[in-house]
């Protein structure tokens, strides 16, 4: 009885050892820079708001802001593609994302290949400048770093894209 007791005692122990021995699950992370789209400067969001492969499950758990404006986003490695917007006014607004401040909803996500940003990086495009003034004025970026152009909203964006009858 107490050598299977004590045979009982090792198989948990083993098992447990195993389990906390196991791999844990492939992870992705990415350095998110937010800045204004319109002079460059640090922005300091009130929260992120990430989204994956084109699903509209909000997941604010991944995401670590701090204080500069930056944010660590810890995707899961089945993860090929991300949205991403910010907030202010603590999280009551949005602001708007400069690669969608031409369009009448700017409202819209764009989405951005993972695999992409983990190589070179990417800079969002941006709208929020004219065009002449963009390319005097690049970001420079490292692999693993996303920069996010936003501005706050404006009263045209406040109207709605289709008016009732």
């Amino acid at each position: 009885m107490q050598r299977q007791m004590a045979c009982a005692l090792v198989l948990a122990l083993c098992a447990g050892i195993g389990m906390a021995a196991a791999p844990a699950k492939a992870q992705k992370k990415i350095t998110i820079r937010v800045l204004d789209g319109r002079n460059g400067d640090r922005v300091v969001p009130n929260n992120l708001e990430v989204r994956i492969n084109r699903e509209n499950t909000l997941h604010v758990e991944w995401v670590k802001l701090h204080d500069d404006g930056t944010a660590e986003v810890t995707l899961p490695d089945s993860a090929t593609a991300f949205a991403v917007r910010a907030t202010y006014e603590n999280s009551t607004e949005y602001y708007v994302n400069c690669d969608v401040a031409r369009q009448k909803d700017t409202s819209a996500m764009t989405w951005f290949p993972v695999d992409d940003v983990l190589k070179d990086g990417l800079v969002m495009p941006n709208e929020c400048w004219k065009s002449k003034d963009v390319e005097r004025n690049k970001f420079p970026v490292s692999a693993g770093e996303f920069v996010l152009l936003v501005r706050k909203r404006s009263i045209r964006d406040q109207v709605p894209v289709s008016l009732p009858y």
